[in-house]
């Protein structure tokens, strides 16, 4: 399909604006979806909005969110073709007809697709945190290394419209001055007095063995595939989930590296009756000049309704509060004025954007941005702005955040050794057990 026939074909032209520009002379993209709900299709629909693609694969474990994902493709891609539907990611990798795959599974299914679609030679986006444990993410990032893949992590913080412009503008330009702490935070309501439902049988729909796949088998319950995000078995607990974004924006907005030390309290302080994640939890991040400080309750009230979800950066020359929603710089020095930006919600840009299902339009210009970085990277062969590593980096932090609650003590990082220091207890829990048949993926076998 040329140029012509993309902005031809049935609602084609209305997707011609904003970044399209950029990628509308481009042959249209093979895409492929690994974990076809809600998120996914979210995520390669703002690649559908900015580049021609042709949605050719999906892959799900469950039926329905299958069905509909190929539903939601056959409407929104010009083509209108129905991909092909897919269980069992590895069939789908057999194709060896893919551009680009996204991972959009449960944070415990990242690993083993994401190396199997390296090794098939696609480029990827790969939701975060990348991995559960951190010599998966070791085996990751290996194995993008090894084929030399073009990999984005969705820590879309950094292509979100506001927060470059408070990069640039506030902190590179040196207004903030020298930044000695930062606070990052997440406050909402979770799932405070959610009770699961009984324990009952599988749907027909769902391979709940394959979904499962190497976490540890449990009773179906249909609380525990949809929140899955409320227990450790399948992700790192709210600091994974909401903490790796603002401490990925943080180390952006810095250019941080690896922590030195990191020590971790907290636990079910209110939410007793639903999931083991820690609803309650402070972790305290040093690097060499600088204390990142996190903190997450989910219950009550966060302090600043303005800001539930964001960080503040405590700087000489002022203070910059930074979230998904807003910033806000106030300078130190008298005769400087505050400033102060709204996220930009592109929706007279992408009408399209006002009506879609469960959408967070906030975030929207955020993921279409970030295609168009990888986008970019891939014609160049370059780093894109969320690269493998630095998703490998800030997820592991909150790994080892996990790890030092659970342990109790503060534990010191060899970020060249890729371990704990005297840690021989610490060490065991960078690598969990999984359930066979699969196997743990190892750096060097990728």
């Amino acid at each position: 399909m040329n140029r012509r026939q993309f902005l031809q074909s049935t609602g084609a032209a209305a997707l011609y604006h904003g970044y399209a520009a950029a990628f509308a002379d481009d042959k249209p993209l093979r895409v492929g979806l690994i974990g076809s709900g809600w998120y996914g299709k979210s995520d390669i629909f703002r690649l559908n909005q900015i580049a021609p693609i042709e949605i050719v694969s999906l892959c799900d474990v469950d039926q329905r969110n299958l069905d509909l994902a190929a539903q939601w493709a056959e409407q929104k891609q010009p083509s209108k073709k129905r991909p092909r539907l897919y269980k069992d990611y590895r069939e789908m990798l057999k194709e060896k007809d893919l551009d680009i795959v996204e991972v959009a599974t449960p944070d415990h299914w990242h690993a083993l697709p994401m190396i199997a679609a390296c090794q098939s030679g696609v480029d990827l986006y790969i939701q975060k945190p990348i991995s559960v444990d951190v010599a998966e993410g070791q085996a990751m990032l290996a194995a993008a290394r090894k084929h030399g893949r073009v990999v984005q992590v969705g820590t879309q913080r950094r292509s979100t419209p506001h927060l470059i412009e408070a990069r640039n503008d506030i902190v590179k330009s040196g207004k903030l001055g020298k930044v000695g702490l930062v606070e990052i935070w997440s406050y909402s309501r979770g799932r405070g007095g959610m009770k699961p439902p009984p324990d009952e049988p599988v749907p027909a729909a769902l391979d709940y063995e394959f979904w499962t796949g190497p976490a540890p088998m449990a009773p179906y319950n249909r609380m525990r595939t949809a929140a899955w995000r409320a227990f450790m078995e399948y992700g790192n607990g709210t600091i994974g989930d909401m903490g790796i974004h603002m401490l990925d924006m943080v180390r952006w907005f810095l250019d941080l590296g690896w922590p030195k030390r990191i020590s971790s309290s907290g636990g079910i302080r209110i939410n007793t009756a639903f999931g083991n994640i820690p609803d309650t939890q402070t972790a305290v991040f040093e690097f060499d000049d600088l204390t990142m400080v996190w903190q997450h309750r989910n219950w009550g009230l966060p302090p600043d309704p303005k800001y539930p979800w964001a960080a503040t950066l405590y700087g000489d020359g002022g203070t910059l509060k930074a979230g998904v929603f807003a910033y806000d710089f106030t300078p130190a020095g008298a005769g400087s004025q505050p400033v102060h930006k709204d996220v930009e919600y592109e929706l007279e840009k992408y009408p399209e954007d006002k009506t879609e299902p469960r959408l967070e339009k906030h975030v929207a210009p955020a993921i279409r941005g970030h295609w168009a970085n990888l986008l970019e990277a891939r014609k160049n062969r370059s780093k894109p702005v969320a690269d493998i590593e630095q998703g490998f980096i800030s997820t592991s932090c909150c790994i080892l955040a996990n790890m030092s609650l659970k342990l109790g003590r503060t534990l010191t990082w060899d970020a060249a050794a890729g371990k704990c220091v005297g840690d021989d207890e610490a060490n065991r829990l960078l690598r969990r057990s999984y359930r066979g048949p699969w196997v743990h993926p190892e750096a060097g076998r990728v």
